[in-house]
């Protein structure tokens, strides 16, 4: 936006207005605590622990079906070209819903690359519009190396997989998972020491004899197994790790099973041997380190959307936040301030101006990140494909801004040309409900 000058495009900007910038938020006994009750309370969350084994065809139809809904308006593929009746039945038709079995044991994978979560098995792409090609309606969400996945069912092909991972059940890509046992997989995430990408594209060293490990993407907040046993003379796919960590990663054998790899992480890289220290200083830095990045729908283009922009920027903290934006302004398991219609412009500004750095302001479809208040206004960064605002001369300006922004709160505006402020139905605050 034109009325956002250099200055508050600097992380350091918003950190020397902080009267304590360095305080906990929550340390790592709270932040335990919280996910527990993220994990106890929120219907959105999964626990892959606790899932029926076998699984009851009834109970796996159901998750399938609820995700993969055919569509009641046109669709159109990347050249325009409207989406006919057919392909959308065979889309049905690779459901294979016929072939679940009454039971069916459960699986267990790990996650071996970045991978699209889709909604129907398919890479083909769908659009509401003809000339709008930025959000494509088939994309749900991504998953990340090392994240843990149920199986619970295969398309008709057998070369995709309806999978339940803590966040979120949709259907992924048979060759981006490992099938391993209970225990590799469900254990992964618990192994010790290791490191945590806290960087917004970190990557995994160069191996050209070794394409499963080599530059691979490493989202903010992925944590991986650190070989502190590594002997300093070994090579690594031909690379001395004298300057580097080694990693272990999940890959894939000719059989679609889980091995485990050694992969380097150069010291360089922006990693940490812990989830970084939950602090408003902290939650500035993080955020702005995505600065700039192109929006993503659903993870798409290998960036990310508003509610994955906050969801990974906690993630470097260890904080466990839903999915979608809608999960995440319901959540019961947060400190919740809720807004119903009847909450008059007044109400909403007074909890605006109480606004603290990190809280997360929701609107429907969208989530908004506060970092501070200047000239009277409320600043946030965010995530956003269009907008809309009030220009200083109080005209209505409107642009495809598709990219990690900040702005001030109370100028935009929704698609009714009424303030987001009048359109916020709760604000996230990531601490114990009970703190002041």
């Amino acid at each position: 936006m034109a009325s956002v000058d250099a200055d508050a495009l600097s992380p350091e900007h918003w950190i020397a207005k902080l009267a304590e910038p360095d305080r906990p938020i929550l340390d790592r006994a709270g932040i335990q605590a919280q996910n527990a009750r993220m994990r106890a309370l929120d219907p959105s969350i999964h626990d892959l622990a606790t899932l029926p084994d076998p699984l009851p065809r009834a109970w796996v139809r159901e998750r399938i079906e609820a995700l993969s809904v055919l569509p009641a308006n046109p669709l159109y593929d990347g050249h325009g070209t409207p989406l006919p009746p057919r392909s959308l039945r065979m889309l049905r038709r690779a459901l294979a819903l016929e072939a679940i079995a009454p039971e069916r044991p459960l699986h267990y994978g790990l996650v071996v690359r970045r991978a699209d979560l889709r909604t129907f098995p398919t890479r083909a792409s769908a659009f509401s519009s003809p000339r709008d090609t930025d959000i494509d309606r088939f994309q749900e969400s991504a998953l990340f190396p090392g994240d843990a996945v149920a199986v619970l069912h295969e398309s008709r092909d057998g070369r995709w997989l309806f999978v339940a991972s803590e966040r979120y059940l949709a259907w992924i890509a048979a060759a981006d998972v490992a099938l391993g046992g209970r225990d590799a997989v469900l254990g992964y995430a618990r192994r010790t020491p290791y490191r945590v990408a806290t960087g917004a594209h970190v990557r995994t060293a160069i191996a050209p004899g070794e394409p499963r490990v080599s530059a691979l993407p490493l989202e903010m907040g992925v944590r991986l197994p650190l070989r502190a046993d590594w002997p300093p003379e070994q090579p690594v796919h031909g690379q001395l790790p004298v300057a580097a960590h080694v990693v272990e990663l999940p890959v894939r054998d000719a059989e679609g099973r889980l091995q485990a790899m050694p992969a380097l992480v150069p010291r360089a890289a922006d990693m940490a041997g812990d989830y970084l220290p939950l602090t408003p200083a902290h939650l500035i830095g993080q955020a702005f380190k995505f600065l700039g990045e192109r929006y993503g729908w659903g993870h798409a283009h290998g960036t990310r959307d508003c509610s994955g922009f906050v969801s990974e920027v906690y993630r470097s903290f260890g904080v466990l936040l839903p999915r979608n934006t809608g999960d995440q302004a319901a959540s019961p398991a947060l400190d919740r301030i809720a807004f119903a219609p009847r909450d008059g412009h007044a109400a909403r500004m007074a909890a605006v101006r109480a606004l603290r750095p990190g809280d997360l302001v929701y609107i429907p479809g969208h989530v908004l990140m506060a970092i501070g208040r200047q000239d009277g206004m409320t600043y946030v960064i965010h995530d956003i494909h269009g907008g809309r605002w009030r220009a200083a001369d109080g005209t209505v300006a409107e642009g495809r801004l598709n990219g990690v922004v900040v702005t001030p709160l109370e100028p935009m505006l929704a698609g009714d040309g009424r303030p987001y402020v009048d359109h916020m139905v709760a604000i996230q605050r990531i601490r114990p409900a009970a703190a002041p």
